[in-house]
């Protein structure tokens, strides 16, 4: 899959999700089979620039390109000087986030609340592909409800407008994460697009994604929730798509690696205090995959060092471990 003079690795993309998609979770996604992965939502608003948070979603050392950032807001003009200053610091892709239905962003008509205005969301797009000489893609929903599905309008303006890859998740505002997503209407939308489209909603599996790419006939897929405790689903995704077979599942020693990687990066990026904060919830998801890691999660709550936080991890997989055994035996 190809987005302005970028190949892309596969088709296989992670979602961008605020709180999650940080360069941790990012980088240990690409190297598990993702293609390429999204930044959180970026605000436009230059007085926020210089705040810590701000700083460490744009943070991208050591990471592998192509870099995309995804800027948010509803002002034209602010749009594009968000996209030449992320450009300025490395951005190779920028991508217009026109898919937040949160209510914080949705109140300032930002987001998915931007499909309610078409003559804006065109405008939006005009500023920032002007404003910038690399590739701009955007994400949307197909509607802002029911009543008002007009992603096929929407990504027409898109098209003429410059916009050179559109991820779509099959959702209205309206319909927030509930439901099942509307693959048809991605499938429509493909139709009437000669640029790469990315179908998004529900992919939570490697037969999943297959389904999902077979009843949209879109490039690629992106992946989002399903990957919160479980980045090596695009590795998973990626052996299904190419040899038909499911790959065997990882062992509890991989995963241990793995999770205990993903927490010291995370201690290392934001620093012990938030560091340890912020990896709770990743446990709390990486538990869903493991039995009984749920079990602890009071403990790893109360917990205020990474030391202890890690300790606390291991011992449990040295629990399961004995216990495996033991059955073995």
């Amino acid at each position: 899959m190809r987005i302005g003079p970028h190949q892309l690795d596969n088709n296989l993309l992670v979602a961008p999700m605020a709180g999650v998609t940080d360069r941790p979770f990012r980088q240990l996604c690409r190297r598990l089979g993702a293609g390429m992965a999204v930044s959180e939502m970026v605000s436009s608003n230059a007085a926020l620039r210089g705040h810590r948070k701000s700083l460490k979603r744009l943070d991208f050392e050591g990471e592998p390109g192509p870099i995309c950032v995804q800027i948010l807001g509803a002002d034209p003009d602010a749009m594009a000087e968000a996209a030449r200053y992320n450009v300025d610091r490395g951005a190779q892709i920028i991508d217009i986030n026109m898919g937040c239905p949160a209510k914080k962003v949705c109140s300032v008509d930002a987001g998915s609340a931007l499909l309610r205005n078409e003559p804006l969301v065109q405008s939006v797009i005009q500023a920032v592909v002007r404003a910038v000489e690399v590739p701009v893609t955007l994400k949307i929903r197909t509607g802002w409800d029911t009543r008002t599905r007009n992603g096929i309008d929407v990504a027409r303006i898109a098209q003429e407008e410059g916009i050179q890859a559109l991820a779509i998740h099959g959702r209205t505002r309206a319909c927030g994460f509930s439901g099942e997503a509307e693959y048809e209407t991605i499938r429509r939308i493909v139709e009437v697009l000669s640029i790469p489209v990315i179908a998004n909603g529900d992919i939570d599996s490697p037969e999943k994604a297959r389904q999902v790419l077979e009843l949209t006939r879109a490039d690629g897929i992106m992946v989002g929730r399903a990957a919160q405790g479980r980045p090596w689903i695009f590795r998973e995704i990626a052996h299904y798509l190419e040899s038909g077979r499911m790959p065997d599942p990882p062992s509890h020693e991989w995963i241990h690696n793995l999770l205990c990687e993903h927490l010291e990066n995370l201690y290392d990026f934001y620093g012990e205090y938030q560091g340890l904060r912020i990896a709770r919830k990743h446990i709390a998801w990486y538990a869903r995959t493991l039995p009984g890691l749920a079990l602890i999660r009071k403990q790893i709550n109360s917990i205020d060092s990474a030391e202890g936080q890690l300790n606390l991890v291991n011992s449990f997989f040295c629990r399961q471990t004995i216990t495996n055994k033991g059955l073995a035996a």
